[in-house]
């Protein structure tokens, strides 16, 4: 584990909201609230086109690079412990938003099972106009296999 990682950011990730990709992620999750699933509910609830759930932002594409450089080495287990979400106003279809993760924080933790890293990732997401949407902070427990 790289522990001078922190503060690093990815490159810029480019999502397209669509209605389909929103429809799934609902019907997956077992949503039934038609604002996820048709377009005349979500316009008279007063949105501009159908809603993501809350959770959809785990779909985007966002800091691969970045994860990807800062994880799994052999012999690496990595367990996604914790996640949660601010808004700043709800995703809909036909938004078009650039994400980025940053490395907000990594540390060493002793457990019973050996040394443990605990890395926190927090992602952004912004829309065409670069304002802020959504973050995201995930807390990434890695650990050697035993």
């Amino acid at each position: 584990m790289d522990r001078t990682a922190t503060g690093r950011e990815s490159k810029p990730a480019i999502n397209e909201v669509e209605k389909g990709a929103i429809r799934r992620f609902a019907e997956a999750i077992g949503e039934t609230n038609p604002i996820y699933f048709e377009e005349t509910a979500a316009r008279a609830a007063g949105y501009r086109s159908i809603v993501a759930p809350p959770t959809f932002p785990t779909t985007l594409r966002a800091g691969s690079d970045l994860r990807e450089g800062l994880m799994l080495s052999p012999g690496k287990h990595l367990l996604q412990a914790e996640q949660n979400f601010e808004y700043a106003r709800p995703i809909v279809a036909g938004d078009k938003l650039t994400v980025r993760s940053k490395v907000a924080g990594i540390e060493q933790r002793a457990t019973p099972s050996g040394p443990t890293d605990v890395v926190i990732i927090e992602d952004e997401g912004r829309d065409d106009s670069g304002e802020l949407v959504y973050r995201s902070r995930q807390l990434w427990v890695v650990r050697m296999a035993p």
